[in-house]
């Protein structure tokens, strides 16, 4: 079963502000937000033009599902 459970850490110490769903010993995988505003860069229209071809049979059918047609 997997679940997630909110809370923050301070001083190295991991606080939950909500209950856990288990009550015996289990393992658990922290994840940890370090940057609530994620800087993306802008997107550049045109960035990849002429750097990407497609060949000229790429709306052909595969090879691959002729026996399914």
């Amino acid at each position: 079963m997997l679940a997630t459970v909110k809370g923050y850490c301070e001083k190295g110490k991991i606080i939950l502000e909500e209950k856990a769903p288990v009550q015996s010993k289990t393992d658990v995988i922290v994840t940890f937000l370090t940057d609530k505003n994620p800087q993306h860069s802008k997107r550049i229209p045109g960035a990849f033009k002429g750097k990407i071809t497609l060949p000229n049979d790429f709306n052909e059918p595969l090879d691959d599902l002729k026996d399914y047609m």
